[in-house]
């Protein structure tokens, strides 16, 4: 557990739990621990003898404090440290998280001498958790690579065609030929930021900010409509069924996306000649489900956790290949996030997968007048 000294102020995590007492808490100077309790950080104070005079139930909760002593050594040698000198120290450390997942949890801390000239060697110690911060920065700066990445690709392609063009403006053939080309990437192009602009709508609006009552009928209709083509051009059958009649809250055009990117993905990575069911059903007390199910290749047990990844591929080749852009999967998680609901699936390589949306039905109460 590497501590790295650092400038700045700390972050602030959840609401904290009140301190309470572990030893002697007469002292404390007077009024330190009504302060202590409403800090957002987890708290502990230790005495000359590093003994812990007071911690918060976070601090025992993430393992920073058993009994009356701190359990991180590098804390407790920066506690020594600050008790010397009286200088305010800052630092980052990992902790392992009491439990048998074997994760750690990152803490931001900062430890300060307390109650100044006679405070008896008292030191207080704030630990910030910035497990979730990090996380959150880590998925950011990945985004943003693999968008880049991604958006790298098309472009140079469309300048290495169009650079192709201008040698062969003397050949007709080849012209036609590029430009064919060409059409495909900026196609391509589009779909991709189709796909980042529908993403970051979404996500900007959990839950749906106005719902609406949405026929699932209409939404299976429409996205096999929008489907059809690409089906027939590979000779695959699609076909729907299930229960009709059922209406949810939400979005349409939303859940039309969703559907039709599970559809797409179906189609794409099934072989010629084989069917794509999609079927919707009452599910339980008040929910619905719509479930898409392919004879295609399957997804292997490794990459189910996955899938809805942003930009993940299980076929990098063949996705692009079939002109997808990494980004369908994550654009249906977060359309169900949106409508209060979720996805699963089931898959067997080599046998086909099954994918399902399951979201809460409209309730008899919001029913319109008829």
């Amino acid at each position: 557990m590497a501590i790295r000294t650092r400038g700045g102020a700390l972050g602030h995590q959840a609401h904290g739990s009140r301190l309470r007492s572990v030893q002697q808490p007469g002292r404390l100077p007077p009024g330190v621990a009504s302060v202590l309790s409403v800090l957002s950080s987890s708290a502990v104070v230790v005495d000359s003898n590093d003994r812990v005079l007071r911690a918060s139930a976070a601090a025992r909760a993430f393992g920073l404090v058993k009994g009356d002593q701190l359990m991180v050594s590098e804390l407790l040698a920066l506690a020594r440290q600050v008790r010397r000198d009286g200088e305010i120290r800052e630092g980052v450390f990992e902790v392992p998280v009491p439990s048998a997942s074997g994760r750690t949890t990152s803490f931001a801390v900062r430890v300060a001498p307390l109650g100044g000239v006679g405070g008896g060697g008292l030191v207080l110690v704030l630990a910030d958790d910035q497990t979730e911060s990090r996380r959150v920065d880590e998925v950011k700066r990945d985004f943003v690579a693999n968008t880049s990445h991604e958006l790298k690709t098309p472009v140079g392609a469309l300048a290495l065609l169009a650079e192709t063009i201008e040698d062969a403006a003397d050949d007709a053939e080849a012209v036609r030929r590029f430009a064919s080309k060409m059409r495909q990437e900026a196609q391509r192009l589009t779909s991709l930021v189709q796909d980042l602009i529908t993403l970051s709508r979404i996500q900007a609006v959990e839950p749906v900010p106005d719902p609406r009552p949405v026929s699932l009928d209409a939404v299976i209709a429409e996205a096999v409509d929008r489907c059809r083509m690409k089906a027939n051009a590979r000779g695959i059958a699609l076909a729907s069924g299930g229960s009709r009649g059922l209406v949810v809250l939400g979005d349409e055009d939303l859940l039309v996306t969703a559907l039709l990117n599970l559809l797409e993905n179906a189609v794409a990575y099934s072989p010629e000649r084989t069917r794509v069911v999609v079927s919707a059903r009452r599910a339980g007390e008040g929910n619905a489900e719509l479930s898409v199910a392919d004879q295609g290749i399957g997804i292997p047990e490794r990459d189910l956790e996955r899938i809805f990844e942003r930009f993940y591929r299980v076929d990098p080749a063949r996705s692009r290949a079939t002109g997808g852009t990494g980004l369908g999967l994550a654009i249906v998680k977060h359309v169900m996030a949106a409508h209060n609901g979720k996805v699963t699936v089931r898959s067997t390589e080599g046998a086909g997968s099954a994918f399902t949306l399951s979201f809460p039905l409209r309730g008899e109460r919001q029913e319109e007048p008829k």
